[in-house]
C-alpha cells in the first residue's frame, strides 16, 4: 500500500472524549463534499498520550484536533508552532505534514472572531472595551484574538483573581483585571461581553451577573453551546441586545484543520448547525 492508497484520517484526541461534537462536524463536511476519509474520536489516557500521538501519522492520520487536557502538552511534541499557538500557549489543531514535520496551530481565536462576524454583521473588536469572564484556555485564545483585532482594552474577571492577573501579565497593558464581584460595574462603556467560563452550561450554575448596567449597544456572546441559549443569552435577548451563541465558534474553528487535512475549504451554514446539534 502506498501513501496514495490510504484513506485519509483525522480525529480529535482528548480525555474524556465521548462528549465531543467534532466528529459530527467533520463527518458532515466529508459527506457534503463527497470526500474519502473519516474523522474519529480518540480517547487517550494522559499517561499514554505521547506514544499514541507519535503513532498517529504511521496509522494514516493527516492531523488531529487536540482538546482537554492535551492542548498545552502537545506544543512540546510539535516540530513547528504557529505564532498564535505560541502566544496563547496551547494548540488545538495539529497537521502531520508529508515531510514528517508536526505543525501545531490554535484556531480557537479564529473561530471566536468568525462566529461574531457572522452572527453580528458589522461587529469589530475595535468597537470598544471587551469584558471577558474566565481565565482558562478558551479565555487565553479569545483575549489574543480580541487584541489582534484591535480591542482597545480587555477587562478580565475570574473567580480566582490570581489566574486573571497571570493572563494580564502575559498579554500586557491592554488587559486590566476586574474583581469578580465588581464585574457588573465593568460593563459601563463596554462594547463586547464574553463568557469564557463553563457557567451556564448544562449541569453548571448560571453566570452570576445581570445585564442591567450594560449598554444597549453591547454585544453579548457565550462560548457555551449546551444549551444553545444560556441564561446570559436569554437575558440579552429579553433586553433586545445583540447576542451570538457559542456553537459557531466550534464550527468555524474546525475549518482551517479540515482544509489542511482534506484539501477543501468547508462552509459553515444552517445545515451544518442542525447536523452538529442533532441528538
Amino acid at each position: 500500500m502506498t501513501e496514495h492508497d490510504r484513506v485519509p484520517l483525522a480525529g480529535v484526541v482528548g480525555w474524556p472524549i465521548a462528549h465531543s461534537r467534532s466528529p459530527r462536524l467533520h463527518r458532515h463536511w466529508l459527506r457534503r463534499y463527497g470526500l474519502a476519509g473519516d474523522y474519529v474520536p480518540l480517547g487517550v489516557a494522559p499517561r499514554d498520550f505521547e506514544a499514541a500521538f507519535r503513532a498517529l501519522p504511521l496509522l494514516g492520520f493527516r492531523g488531529v484536533n487536540v482538546t482537554i487536557p492535551f492542548k498545552e502538552t502537545v506544543l512540546k511534541l510539535a516540530t513547528k508552532v504557529s505564532d498564535r499557538a505560541s502566544l496563547i500557549g496551547a494548540a488545538n489543531t495539529i497537521t502531520f505534514r508529508e515531510d514528517g514535520t508536526i505543525y501545531a496551530d490554535n484556531t480557537d481565536g479564529y473561530g471566536f472572531l468568525e462566529n461574531l462576524r457572522a452572527g453580528a454583521p458589522g461587529w469589530k473588536a475595535s468597537d470598544g472595551p471587551a469584558l471577558v469572564f474566565g481565565a482558562g484556555g478558551a479565555a487565553r485564545a479569545i483575549i489574543s484574538a480580541l487584541l489582534s483585532d484591535g480591542a482597545p482594552e480587555i477587562r478580565l474577571t475570574n473567580r480566582t483573581r490570581a489566574r486573571a492577573e497571570f493572563l494580564a501579565e502575559h498579554f500586557g497593558a491592554k488587559v486590566r483585571v476586574v474583581d469578580w464581584i465588581k464585574a457588573e460595574a465593568a460593563m459601563d462603556g463596554a462594547a463586547t461581553l464574553v463568557n469564557a467560563t463553563a457557567l451556564g452550561m448544562t449541569g453548571h450554575p448560571p453566570l452570576p451577573v445581570s445585564l442591567r448596567r450594560a449598554p444597549k449597544s453591547m454585544l453579548v456572546t457565550d462560548i457555551v453551546y449546551t444549551p444553545l441559549m444560556t441564561p446570559l443569552l436569554e437575558e440579552a435577548r429579553e433586553r433586545r441586545m445583540r447576542w451570538v451563541d457559542g456553537l459557531g465558534m466550534l464550527l468555524h474553528q474546525g475549518r482551517p484543520g479540515f482544509e489542511a487535512w482534506f484539501g477543501v475549504a468547508p462552509e459553515v451554514d444552517e445545515e451544518l448547525r442542525r447536523a452538529v446539534l442533532e441528538e
